[in-house]
């Protein structure tokens, strides 16, 4: 599966920090202000103040090789290194065959071109996932093996276990798209109810206010009534009380008059 006799330089695990960083002393620093004041200077020859320096500004003047070390790097357009490799920034999966690996499971099935009679079979990543899995199981007890036999024929067993993580990183990542479909569902799925449950909230105290209101409208009525009731009762009582003192008036002035 693998050649032998080719030799793979692998990575260090914890990559030292690039050695720029050698470059940020004070004195460097300084330089670079003293430069930017200069650089900053008017037609009068006094610097401008509060002069916001944009790092394609910076990259624009005579910096010396130490003090450019300084200066942010240009937004990468196309590529980028991590760790000493080379990433990429576009968006497409790049293919196993394009990056010079083996590819251990056909190729995506491409676009129905519409003829029933050739129907298109989707790639089944699940069945291929299960068979690189106990791939890498069988391999890995080889690689056992050749450990406590032959240890100096490691290699071509270490770089079988790799192209096997490797596939099956690359069957995984097939599932970016359709994960962040998912993704996407799932949180407007979520957003919708979160709306939903605000909306039966504010009926519910909707429906308690007017609850409310309608109760203390009837007490409201209810106390009218009484109150008008007792008005009227009183409104009667006096007017008899008049009548009485009137018919007193009237026999106490026929008293006097006999």
């Amino acid at each position: 599966m693998a050649d032998t006799g080719q030799q793979r330089t692998v990575p260090a695990a914890f990559a030292p920090p690039p050695p720029l960083w050698k470059h940020f002393t004070r004195d460097n620093l300084d330089k670079l202000e003293r430069i930017k004041t200069e650089a900053s200077k008017g037609e009068d020859g006094q610097p401008r103040p509060h002069k916001e320096w944009t790092p394609s500004e910076l990259r624009a003047l005579d910096l010396p090789t130490e003090l450019r070390m300084l200066v942010p790097p240009a937004i990468p357009t196309e590529q980028y290194s991590v760790f000493g490799e080379l990433q990429s920034m576009s968006t497409v999966l790049p293919s196993l065959k394009d990056q010079g690996i083996d590819q251990l499971y056909p190729e995506p099935a491409a676009e129905d071109t519409g003829d029933p009679s050739k129907p298109v079979a989707p790639l089944n990543h699940a069945y291929y996932l299960l068979k690189i899995s106990k791939s890498l199981l069988l391999n890995f007890l080889e690689f056992v093996g050749i450990l406590s036999g032959s240890p100096e024929q490691f290699e071509a067993k270490v770089e079988d276990l790799r192209n096997l993580f490797i596939n099956a990183h690359h069957l995984l990542n097939l599932y970016r798209p359709h994960q962040a479909r998912e993704s996407l569902i799932m949180m407007m799925e979520e957003q919708l109810d979160r709306t939903r449950d605000e909306i039966r909230q504010m009926d519910k105290a909707q429906a308690e206010i007017e609850a409310a209101l309608n109760q203390l409208q009837v007490e409201g009525r209810q106390t009218g009534s009484a109150q008008q009731a007792a008005e009227e009762a009183g409104v009667s009582k006096t007017q008899n009380s008049r009548a009485v003192d009137d018919s007193r008036l009237i026999w106490d002035l026929l008293d006097k008059e006999n």
